[in-house]
C-alpha cells in the first residue's frame, strides 16, 4: 500500500508538473499551477518551488506585457515595477531605459513643433502691420497666456540723441507703470542697454504683485527680453509669471524676439517714409506766398 501510494503521488505530481511545464513552456499560457493533494517532505517542496517557478514567470511577464501594451498605445509615463532578478532584470532595466530615451525624445519633439508652429504663428500675425501700437497690443496679448504669463509690458526705443523707452503696450497692468524709462534705469533700462536677457526667480516680496478682482500675488518668475535688430535694441518686453517659466518657454521668446526685431525695424521704416513723403507733399510756406 505504501509503494502503491506513492507511486499514485508520484504519477499525480508528475502529471501536474508536466501540465504546467506544457502550459508555460509549450502553450505559452501563465497562471498556471500544480496541485498534488496529500504530498508532503520533498514531494511537497518539490512542488511548491514549481508554482513559484510558474508564478513569479507570470507575475514578470504580465507586468512586462502591460507596461508594453501601454507604450504601444502612447502612454509613456509607465514603468516596469515588478521585482526580478538575473537576466529578467536586465530585461526590465533595459526596457524601462527604452522607456525613459522615448519619452524624452518625444518630449524634445513636441516642444520643437509647438516651437516652430508659434514661431510661424507670430510671423503670420505681424506681417503687413503699419501701426506700432497695434503690434504691441496684439502681441502681448497673443504672448502672454501662450508663455503662461500673467502680466506683461513692452516698451519701444525713441529715436534722437538721447533714446529713451516709451511704453508701447501693456497686459494686464497697473496704473502705476511708467510711461517712460531711461536708459540703463531698472531692469528694463540696463537690458536695453546690455543687450542680454535677464531671468529673476527669487522676487523679493515688496514687488509689484500681479492682480485681479480677486486678490493679488507677487510673481515666482519675471523676464526681461531686448528686442534687437542688428544688433541695436528696438524695444524691451518684461513679463511676470506666477510659476517658473519653462525652458520651453525662455527657449521661444529668444528666437520670437529677434523676429519681431525685424517687424518693428520694418514699421519704423515704413512710418518714416511715409511721413517724409507726407511733408514732401505739403507746399512751403515760401511757395504758396508766390502763388
Amino acid at each position: 500500500r505504501t509503494i502503491n501510494n506513492m507511486t499514485d503521488t508520484l504519477a499525480h505530481f508528475a502529471d501536474q508538473v508536466t501540465n504546467v511545464a506544457r502550459e508555460v513552456g509549450v502553450e505559452g499560457r501563465l497562471g498556471g499551477q500544480a496541485n498534488v493533494p496529500g504530498a508532503s517532505g520533498t514531494w511537497k517542496d518539490l512542488t511548491a518551488n514549481v508554482n513559484l517557478l510558474a508564478a513569479n514567470l507570470t507575475t514578470q511577464v504580465r507586468a512586462i506585457a502591460e507596461v508594453a501594451t501601454a507604450v504601444t498605445k502612447g502612454d509613456l509615463t509607465r514603468s516596469i515595477q515588478v521585482e526580478a532578478r538575473g537576466e529578467v532584470a536586465e530585461l526590465k532595466d533595459n526596457i524601462n531605459t527604452m522607456i525613459d530615451n522615448l519619452r524624452v525624445t518625444t518630449e524634445r519633439n513636441e516642444e520643437q513643433d509647438w516651437l516652430k508652429t508659434n514661431l510661424a504663428k507670430f510671423t503670420r500675425m505681424l506681417q503687413g502691420q503699419r501701426d506700432l501700437f497695434t503690434v504691441g497690443e496684439m502681441l502681448l496679448g497673443e504672448l502672454a497666456p501662450l508663455v503662461d504669463s500673467q502680466q506683461g509690458t513692452i516698451y519701444q526705443m525713441t529715436e534722437g540723441e538721447t533714446p529713451i523707452l516709451r511704453r508701447l503696450a501693456a497686459y494686464a497692468s497697473n496704473p502705476n507703470l511708467p510711461e517712460t524709462i531711461a536708459i540703463g534705469q531698472g531692469l528694463v533700462g540696463q537690458c536695453a542697454k546690455e543687450k542680454q536677457r535677464i531671468l529673476l526667480s527669487r522676487i523679493p516680496p515688496k514687488y509689484t504683485p500681479i492682480r485681479s478682482s480677486l486678490g493679488a500675488s507677487r510673481p515666482a518668475s519675471v523676464v526681461v527680453l531686448p528686442v534687437l535688430f542688428e544688433g541695436e535694441t528696438k524695444a524691451v518686453i518684461e513679463l511676470a509669471s506666477l510659476r517658473p517659466f519653462t525652458d520651453a518657454h525662455l527657449n521661444f521668446l529668444e528666437q520670437l524676439t529677434q523676429s519681431i526685431g525685424s517687424v518693428l525695424n520694418t514699421i519704423e521704416a515704413t512710418m518714416r517714409t511715409e511721413h517724409l513723403l507726407l511733408q514732401s507733399q505739403q507746399p512751403t510756406p515760401a511757395l504758396q506766398s508766390g502763388q
